[in-house]
């Protein structure tokens, strides 16, 4: 295009020809060429070639196809053809634009002349702004040098201000490290850790981050290491600590009970002394035991080593497993608590045993209200399931092999002070007070054994003579004491009571009974405590007092004197089992007993009626004695009337007066012994035996027959043995209501013990012996008699000349009567009659 160009500017004479004909003769021209061609596919690949290099498309088939088909010539003729053809074009393409190609180029020439002048104002601008700029320049660039230096500065004062204070943590960190403060280290190295882990950029010195990133473990691990030292030894001191601290909770618990007790002994009508603490009410324990200092805290021990362990494992991340830690340890302490020592009595250690376990649970109360869920309630309440199981099983089988009630009694106390001190923690104590209340009867089995060897003991020191008091104190230690006083005067010193030492070793060994039982039973369960102490109560009074005197009086090695010594005490604990009972229901926590003595059996009645039977039996015997040696002296076929008063002279015959010295003698001491009762069943037995002793002497075999003069000795003698006993009337008229046991006086004169020989006298003596047939006289006049004792006696029955009432007219003669021949008669019948009944 250029070329074309050129030639016309060198020849612009020279008019280009139309395009349109140029392409025409070049048409023309080609046709020419093609209509030489004989070939019509030359005409074709032609066209085929053109459309193809117009279009931009690859030569290459065609060039292949042309040499494979062996004409590479036709396709370098296409080729020129179609170059020459493409020529044309742009000739003729050149030659229709040239004038705007003139034009063009005069604006080229023209703008160039601009350029000039533009480039000859730019070079001055230039010079003019390089005169300017490079100072700027310069300037900049010093500005530039500076803000990187500043940069650089600041960066590396911000790297050394988090540096310093890194290490400022460091130091904090290895200052609370000196001071054992290991919280406060860890803070410090969870604050580096952070630090360090959460920007890695936060330490610009690799060094430093190299050692922080080895340090901080070491710490760490160095804080475990240290606070589970300091754990195992506080570990080691709570267990010595725990033992302590039991026993002032119990020493509390027995404390605060005495307390009780006197204050509730000196209220007039309280409620109950011993109240059982399974009754409270659980609100006033829960008060109790928040308002009451801490014993944990009251025995100085400190559960702050315990607590910083378990916030530093906290803080280490290691909570759970530092708890399950605790609790395992704990666990397997309170399993080495559980072993009782085989080598020394239970009674020497169950205080320690159980001291140790109380004030385990006590800590472990503690630190489940203020340790910050370290424990939870659950773990508490299975260590608290596992320890009463073990004190069970421990209790159960140390309470079957103790044979002493004293020591029984000992643990029980202080097992119900450790049931009281737990109690008052939240801890149930009931299997516990059960394990009690189902040796209750063993311990009451033990307790009456110890009374009855001392029962036996104190029967076998007493001499069962009248006790003597010379001082006021042993009046009210042996008497006043046990409310066994008859009077309320305290009398004149030295007083000689009516009952021997026994009755107040007796009452001291009751008394100590009821308090050992109401002491066990107390503080032990939810049980109605007079009811089982009067239980236990009449076993002791009834099978080892009853049954311990009872044994005394049938061994028989007791004269009358002792005998009537026992009869008397019978009657004095009588009124003691009244002061038993009220004791008893006093400690119980009952204000009245609910029954007095005239709603009751006495309890020691077999020993009471035993001990009166002897009695009766020894004094029997005694008459028996006199009766005996006396009774040949007897004239049974006199010729004349024994007459006597008994006031001052001498009974009919030697057996009465011997007799009824006796028994004069034996009433001025049994006055001042037996009491009125007692006094009244033992005259009347020994009055009835005196009367089967005359009858006794009439049915003698000895005695073949009897006239009326023997008769009427006996009468003599019946009738003095009548005032005698008229004259113990005014004995008994003190207390006559006071009889009881009416077996033997029924309530009846001393008199009317005599009624058997009085009767069978006056029938003898009787002018009319047949009327004993007549029922209505029989009733009235000789209830008492029986037929063949009167059958007996009547046959011998004789005068001197072997006839029967041969002497009836000398009686009558004496008494002034006249004689009756009928009464032979009368008593032959009566006889006759009564064989036949009999």
């Amino acid at each position: 295009m250029t070329s074309v160009a050129m030639r016309r500017r060198s020849d612009p004479s020279a008019a280009a020809p139309p395009l349109s004909n140029g392409v025409s003769t070049t048409v023309s021209h080609s046709t020419v060429v093609g209509a030489t061609s004989d070939l019509s596919l030359d005409r074709q690949d032609f066209v085929t070639l053109s459309t193809a290099i117009s279009n931009g498309d690859d030569v290459g088939p065609f060039v292949r196809r042309a040499f494979a088909s062996g004409r590479p010539d036709s396709l370098l003729h296409h080729l020129r053809l179609f170059s020459r053809a493409k020529e044309s074009e742009i000739e003729e393409l050149c030659k229709a634009h040239y004038s705007d190609f003139i034009r063009a180029v005069d604006d080229l020439r023209s703008l160039l002349c601009d350029v000039d002048d533009l480039k000859t104002s730019l070079s001055d601008t230039n010079r003019l702004l390089q005169s300017t700029g490079v100072p700027l320049l310069n300037s900049l660039d010093s500005f530039l040098y500076a803000k990187s230096l500043s940069n650089n500065l600041s960066l590396a004062l911000n790297s050394a201000r988090r540096c310093v204070k890194l290490l400022t943590i460091c130091a904090r960190a290895n200052y609370h490290l000196g001071n054992n403060n290991l919280y406060l280290v860890l803070r410090a190295v969870d604050e580096i850790d952070q630090e360090v882990v959460k920007d890695a950029a936060a330490v610009p010195l690799p060094a430093l981050r190299r050692m922080l990133v080895c340090y901080i473990p070491a710490i760490r691990g160095y804080a475990e290491k240290k606070i589970s030292k300091e754990f195992s030894d506080w570990m080691v001191q709570v267990r010595a600590a725990s033992r302590h601290l039991g026993q002032v909770a119990i020493s509390r618990a027995s404390a605060q009970r005495q307390r009780d007790e006197e204050l509730n002994s000196t209220r007039s009508g309280a409620e109950s002394l011993y109240s059982l603490d399974a009754d409270s009410d659980p609100d006033d324990i829960a008060a109790a035991a928040a308002s009451a200092p801490d014993a944990a805290s009251a025995a100085g021990f400190d559960l702050t080593p315990l607590y910083r362990a378990h916030h530093i494992h906290t803080t280490l991340g290691l909570e759970d497993r530092f708890k399950k830690y605790y609790f395992e340890n704990r666990k397997l302490q309170l399993t080495s608590d559980f072993q009782v020592s085989s080598m020394t009595p239970f009674l020497e250690s169950h205080q320690t045993f159980l001291a140790q376990i109380a004030g385990f649970f006590i800590i472990e109360d503690r630190i489940l209200r203020t340790g910050g869920g370290l424990v939870s309630r659950a773990d508490v309440d299975s260590l608290w399931d596992a320890a009463v199981a073990k004190m069970v099983a421990v209790l159960e089988d140390q309470f079957s092999r103790m044979q002493t009630a004293n020591h029984l009694l000992l643990i029980k106390d202080y097992v119900g002070l450790f049931g009281t001190t737990l109690r008052r923690y939240g801890y149930a104590v009931g299997p516990l007070m059960d394990v009690l209340a189902k040796h209750r009867d063993k311990y009451h089995d033990l307790l009456l054994a110890d009374c009855k060897r001392q029962v036996t003991e104190a029967l076998a020191a007493d001499k069962f003579e009248q006790m003597m008091m010379k001082k006021e104190y042993e009046y009210s230690m042996n008497v006043l004491a046990f409310q066994i006083q008859t009077s309320d005067i305290i009398p004149a010193f030295p007083y000689v009571a009516p009952f021997s030492s026994t009755v107040p070793d007796l009452c001291r060994i009751v008394r100590s009974f009821i308090e050992d039982s109401v002491s066990f039973l107390s503080h032990g369960g939810q049980i109605e405590i007079f009811p089982t102490v009067k239980k236990y109560l009449e076993r002791l009074l009834v099978e080892v007092i009853d049954g311990s005197i009872v044994r005394l009086v049938d061994t028989g090695g007791l004269n009358w004197s002792q005998a009537m010594h026992v009869a008397a005490n019978m009657a004095v604990m009588e009124r003691a089992c009244d002061f038993f009972y009220l004791h008893a229901a006093q400690l119980s926590g009952v204000r009245r007993p609910g029954h007095t003595s005239s709603h009751r059996d006495f309890p020691l009645k077999r020993s009471r009626d035993a001990s009166e039977v002897l009695l009766l039996k020894l004094l029997c015997n005694k008459i028996d004695d006199f009766v005996d040696n006396n009774a040949d002296s007897i004239n049974w076929m006199a010729d004349d009337v024994v007459n006597g008063t008994g006031n001052g002279v001498e009974l009919g015959n030697e057996y009465a007066n011997e007799v009824y010295i006796y028994l004069d003698t034996l009433v001025e001491t049994a006055k001042h012994i037996l009491p009125a009762p007692v006094l009244r069943r033992v005259f009347y037995g020994v009055l009835s035996h005196v009367s089967d002793q005359v009858i006794g002497l009439f049915l003698s075999d000895s005695v073949k027959r009897f006239n009326i003069n023997a008769v009427i000795g006996i009468d003599v003698d019946l009738r003095h043995f009548e005032d005698f006993a008229d004259g113990l009337v005014p004995l008994f008229a003190d207390n006559p209501d006071e009889l009881s046991g009416g077996e033997l006086s029924g309530g009846e004169e001393p008199r009317s013990a005599l009624t058997e020989a009085r009767q069978m006298v006056n029938l003898l003596m009787s002018n009319n012996p047949e009327n004993f047939l007549n029922p209505v006289i029989r009733e009235r006049s000789y209830n008492k008699l029986d037929y063949k004792k009167v059958v007996s006696i009547s046959e011998k029955f004789r005068d001197s000349s072997d006839r029967l009432f041969g002497t009836f007219s000398t009686i009558g003669t004496r008494r002034g009567e006249k004689a009756n021949p009928s009464k032979r008669k009368g008593l032959e019948s009566l006889i006759k009659r009564l064989k036949d009944v009999s």
